[in-house]
């Protein structure tokens, strides 16, 4: 940019300055929309300074960071993914000191400044950074810059920044929102889990509803049940609500050397930021072809054991939140749960199968000793001899001598 320009003075009238204070009002009193709200502060900003671009950064509690959330130009890709660090940047100076920068041109050569090679407006001339203050403290900060050279006035940054403080709280409120109904959201999806491994579905209608509730309660584009062979070596899918016939006809995984396999040894969850770099990922080509990006993958525990993983997928790079693996290591525990009642269930099923098995072979070998005068070891074998050449069950040979000699009585 060219500094030679004449500076222009930003001015505020009283009137406009009324209305400003009137739509901020009303954005207090409008529906708790974090996004909503967000977009609704940057038409108020931008119409107030006639702005080229407006930035809002809020504060992310979990990661202790900045993070990029709203824009007056399109920032579809870089909303939630341009970060931060507090004291980082101009940005990350005025959240770190609680106080306003400005800048009147060349704004690019302050040595605070950092640049993004994604946002065009790092060469902006002028630049103007408030904190947002909540309750004494910077919840986030607002941005405003202009191509050419911009006096800010003190009454202007003055009207900013009482702006900031004002919907500080209305933008508070609108997370605190926001987080209550991700949290109904989670707990209404843990309770349909926890149904739905009491009720009497069979074991894969289970797990597909598990990966369908997950996805949905995590934004993830597939979520997938991976669970481990008996021998422990592979791991195979057993559920997805992924769409993709690839994805779900991909090879077992191998346990050594991979990085499902760690997780599967150190019974801890793993995060990958980049599935399509990251060298202990299997299918990386895969990966590029359905789109996918972050990765969380947690182990299936159950009595201290790991029998299998629930891995979630996201389209955008995402940082899974401490939060967000606790509630899918519930999830992948439930389902371990499943997965175990339904082994126990087969177990006990085939523990009784082979008791009546028994008695009903006791009883046809009692038959056959008094039918033919046989030894009960010769009886036993002629049994088994006839299983073997007619392909059927001991049982069902046993059971058609019982009839044969209920017939002749």
């Amino acid at each position: 940019m060219v500094g030679t320009t004449k500076n222009k003075k930003l001015k505020i009238t009283a009137a406009k300055e009324l209305e400003i204070l009137r739509n901020v009002v009303d954005i207090a009193s409008s529906e708790l929309d974090l996004n909503l709200t967000l977009q609704l502060i940057v038409k108020i900003v931008t119409e107030m300074t006639d702005a080229d671009s407006v930035f809002i950064y809020l504060f992310d509690e979990s990661h202790k960071n900045l993070v990029l959330r709203a824009s007056k130009t399109a920032h579809k890709k870089e909303l939630g993914q341009v970060v931060l660090k507090i004291g980082e940047g101009i940005t990350g100076w005025v959240a770190r000191e609680n106080k306003p920068v400005a800048i009147k041109s060349r704004a690019y050569r302050d040595p605070r400044f950092k640049s993004f090679d994604v946002l065009p407006e790092d060469r902006y001339e002028a630049f103007l950074s408030v904190p947002i203050i909540y309750k004494g403290r910077a919840i986030g900060v607002i941005n405003v810059q202009h191509k050419t050279q911009q006096d800010y006035s003190g009454v202007a940054v003055n009207l900013i920044e009482m702006i900031a403080k004002q919907v500080g709280g209305i933008i508070e409120h609108a997370r605190l929102f926001e987080e209550i109904k991700k949290k109904a959201l989670q707990f209404d999806s843990l309770v349909k889990v926890s149904h739905s491994i009491t009720s009497e579905h069979y074991l894969d209608d289970i797990l597909n509803l598990i990966v369908v509730v997950t996805a949905q309660m995590l934004n993830s584009k597939i979520c997938s049940i991976m669970i481990l062979d008996d021998k422990g070596q592979e791991l195979s899918i057993k559920a997805t609500q992924s769409l993709s016939q690839e994805y779900k006809q991909k090879p077992n995984i191998k346990v050594e050397n991979s990085l499902s396999g760690s997780v599967i040894k150190s019974k801890k969850p793993a995060f990958v930021y980049d599935v399509s770099k990251d060298e202990k990922y299997v299918y990386r080509d895969l990966a590029v072809k359905e789109g996918l990006t972050s990765m969380l993958v947690v182990p299936m525990v159950v009595k201290d054991k790991a029998i299998g993983l629930v891995n979630v997928y996201t389209k955008e790079p995402h940082d899974f939140t401490e939060e967000e693996t606790n509630v899918l290591q519930m999830v992948a525990n439930q389902a371990a749960v499943a997965v175990e009642n339904t082994k126990l269930m087969e177990e006990s099923l085939k523990a009784k199968e082979a008791l009546e098995t028994r008695k009903l072979v006791e009883r046809a070998k009692g038959i056959l000793m008094k039918m033919n005068n046989l030894s009960e070891d010769a009886a036993y074998r002629l049994i088994h001899k006839k299983s073997m050449d007619t392909c059927r069950s001991m049982k069902d040979i046993a059971e058609s001598i019982i009839l044969m000699a209920e017939l002749q009585k």
